[in-house]
């Protein structure tokens, strides 16, 4: 699994993205995570950082559904 670089602000980020989609519908609250991706990347804005990130996204949920 991937480092936590979050340390002890990783439950204040869930806390505040489990926020941000109270009361959304389905659709916007997909909208919304389309949009988050959007900024998340454009603020790493390496391609080959982003490559990776999408593998361990794509690996952590197959894993799940294992």
């Amino acid at each position: 699994m991937h480092e936590n670089n979050l340390g002890q602000n990783a439950d204040a980020f869930y806390s505040l993205l489990m926020d941000a989609h109270d009361g959304l519908e389905e659709k916007d609250s997909h909208a919304l995570n389309a949009r988050l991706v959007l900024l998340f990347a454009n603020e790493i804005g390496e391609l080959e950082t982003l490559g990776k990130l999408i593998k361990l996204a794509n690996d952590v949920g197959a894993e799940s559904r294992n």
